[in-house]
């Protein structure tokens, strides 16, 4: 998912100006750009790519084999201009700029919306597919191995769309019910697989991940590895020989600032600070007071009390000389981080725990320790100074009455929201059927199935009694925390709407549950924001190089820790420094969908500390039986019907395993490219 904001003016039709700083090399920018122009001016669509294709040729053939700082930084700039024509962007060269022009969207159809979104991913997507090593694994994939059970090729695990046609026409055609879904169980029976390192399926000895892999690249939009904490899905179906793949689902960390979720779970600042003017209570004083104490104990301090940075006595009534002091030691470790990042210590935990008291002695960890000390005993201090020096509600509801006890509070939970943002939610990052699944609104059975027991057990498993690298580096020994997931969240790749995530509700009494509640992918509304997915990996490939070449140190040195969204800052920090306007262009202005999927009814008094054991709206006692259910439920609600259409049962056969094969499922590549499958 990308990262958004609220209130984002639109690009739309907006021109921007680009007057780049290329040590020289402005002109040779200039003339690319003229020549693109030339080459985009009356192409087709068609043309359009190979334009594109042929522009990314002339930027390698740019500088010389060992190119210079400037070289770096044209060869960059240029794939900068690219990416952005692929998104539909168009570029003027003129005689003192260059100028971009963000596409319109007045006039434009939601269908001719998508189709430029789409033709931007795919550009990007079916560069990575003509990359050496992803045909080489396509195509090891495609050809026939002895497997467990007999020869195999990952066309084992796609179903045969005649087949499927066949018993869902069984079951089209009978009319009663009971029997009608009987029928489509024995048709399709999906359950849920998690993806485990080195583990292989049973009955083709492919690899899970390697399975998940190779469907991933059937999508869209490329494929990426996922840092920090993820859990890769793969949804089959036991109705069918070898046990084909329906769907794939990947969750991945949550990304910390998204402003329609926040403010919907209530992480907003300012969102909260209106309910607790609106309403203090004494629960919200023992929290605020309880809080600053827990996370002043997260923070290792020994080394600054040895050093004389802090006294122990200004932890507890902090003065603004040690607050500044603090200040001072965070811009010095900072300072030497960057010409020494140390990459190897924090990247290299090895197979035991690492040693967490050096972990936290680090230059990255001495810098963050330093400066969060200091924002916690700032907020403390201005509390205590406004009337609020314990945790009684008299007291919380005088520092309400001083402005910048108001503000210290709105710091005070977006260190809150820091806990658990990582820990007790994650985003939706894959979710969708393969063919001929999709064809019947698998995906959707997808989603539902996000909200099984059998996911969060997963989780719980595998993450529990798992040492949280930043918790752990910030206290000087290990730190883990229950993982307790009672949120999903995520986003549409179009602003209006996804038909897959729209309608998808889970009412708990169609689950044999005594309740009128429901799990529901939650419309949040439509939000336009910064992003990085429309920068290419050739653009990111020269962006690193130039950071690498930068006088002073990196900034960023993807290291976990060093903050939220690395990828970002470098793009915002190589953006700058090849003088391009960076906030109008990391703001790719595309809308997305915001949806949220609540696991727990105290979703919100977990996320925000306020409680510490969920009540699930789904028990996972029987988890598997309740995937079941949900699997019932989709083949009542949407499955039973969709049958009855001719066109989408048409659909369904046209996905064949006969050679020459025509199959959705299948990695979109030529045929050449393909290769003998039986080589």
């Amino acid at each position: 998912m990308e990262q958004h904001f609220g209130n984002v003016p639109d690009l739309a039709g907006r021109i921007i100006a680009i007057r780049p700083k290329l040590h020289g090399h402005e002109n040779a920018f200039r003339s690319f750009c003229r020549s693109l122009c030339k080459r985009l001016r009356t192409a087709t669509t068609e043309q359009r790519v190979a334009a594109l294709e042929l522009a990314r040729d002339d930027i390698d053939a740019l500088g010389r084999q060992n190119p210079t700082r400037g070289e770096i930084a044209l060869k960059f700039a240029c794939s900068v201009i690219v990416d952005v024509v692929a998104q539909g962007w168009t570029v003027s060269a003129k005689r003192n700029c260059v100028e971009l022009s963000a596409p319109e969207d007045a006039g434009i159809s939601p269908e001719e919306l998508k189709q430029r979104i789409r033709a931007g991913h795919l550009l990007e997507r079916d560069a990575q597919l003509r990359e050496v090593s992803v045909r080489e694994f396509v195509k090891s994939m495609e050809q026939r191995r002895l497997g467990p059970r007999g020869w195999v090729s990952i066309f084992s695990l796609m179903r045969e769309g005649r087949d499927l046609r066949r018993q869902l026409e069984m079951a089209a055609q009978t009319g009663a019910e009971r029997e009608r879904l009987e029928l489509l169980e024995s048709a399709i029976d999906p359950y849920l697989q998690v993806v485990e390192p080195e583990v292989a399926c049973r009955y083709t000895g492919f690899k899970l991940s390697e399975i998940w892999r190779y469907f991933r690249h059937t999508w869209v939009s490329t494929y990426k590895s996922l840092p920090g904490r993820s859990m890769m899905i793969l949804v089959r179906d036991a109705a069918a020989p070898n046990h084909p793949v329906i769907g794939i689902a990947a969750l991945g960390s949550s990304m910390a600032q998204q402003t329609l979720r926040d403010q919907w779970i209530g992480w907003d600042s300012e969102t909260f600070l209106a309910k607790l003017l609106q309403e203090p209570t004494s629960h919200a004083a023992r929290w605020i007071y309880a809080s600053i104490e827990r996370l002043i104990g997260a923070i290792y301090r020994r080394d600054f009390l040895d050093k004389g940075v802090i006294t122990r006595q200004e932890i507890k009534k902090p003065t603004g000389d040690a607050i500044e002091r603090l200040g001072r030691e965070a811009d010095k470790a900072t300072r030497e981080h960057r010409r020494n990042p140390e990459a190897a210590q924090h990247k290299s935990n090895g197979a035991a725990s690492p040693d967490w008291d050096s972990r936290a002695a680090t230059a990255l960890f001495r810098a963050k320790r330093a400066k969060t000390l200091a924002l916690l005993l700032e907020i403390r201090s201005v509390l205590a100074n406004a009337g609020m020096s314990d945790a009684r509600l008299r007291s919380l509801k005088t520092a309400l009455e001083d402005s910048a006890a108001r503000h210290s509070i709105r710091k005070l939970i977006r260190l809150v929201k820091a806990e658990h943002v990582g820990v007790d939610m994650m985003d939706v990052i894959i979710c969708g059927a393969v063919a001929p699944y999709n064809a019947v609104l698998g995906g959707k059975l997808v989603c539902l199935l996000l909200a099984s027991p059998e996911v969060v057990k997963f989780y719980r498993e595998r993450y529990s009694g798992q040492e949280s690298v930043i918790a752990s580096s910030m206290k000087g020994r290990a730190v883990t925390r229950p993982p307790n997931l009672v949120l999903l969240a995520t986003t549409s790749l179009y602003g209006v709407g996804s038909s897959q995530y729209n309608r998808v509700r889970l009412p708990l009494a169609e689950l044999g549950k005594d309740s009128a509640t429901r799990v529901e992918y939650c419309d949040l509304g439509v939000s336009k924001g910064y992003g990085s997915y429309h920068f290419s990996k050739t653009s990111i490939d020269y962006l690193e190089t130039l950071l690498g070449r930068a006088g002073g140190g990196r900034k960023v040195n993807s290291i976990f820790g060093e903050g939220v969204n690395p990828l970002m800052r470098k793009l915002r920090d190589g953006l700058g420094e090849v003088g391009f306007p960076t906030d109008e262009l990391l703001r790719h202005g595309n809308p997305r969908v915001v949806y949220c999927v609540a696991l727990a009814e105290n979703f919100r008094e977990i996320l925000m500390g306020f409680q510490s054991k969920p009540k699930y709206l789904l028990q996972l006692g029987d988890a598997k039986a309740q995937t079941a259910a949900i699997a019932n439920y989709w083949r009542r609600r949407w499955l039973s019907g969709r049958i009855t259409r001719p066109d989408v049962l048409q659909t369904v056969s046209s996905h064949t395993l006969a050679y020459p094969i025509t199959h959705g499922a299948r990695v979109p590549m030529s045929q050449d490219q393909h290769g003998d499958l039986f080589e």
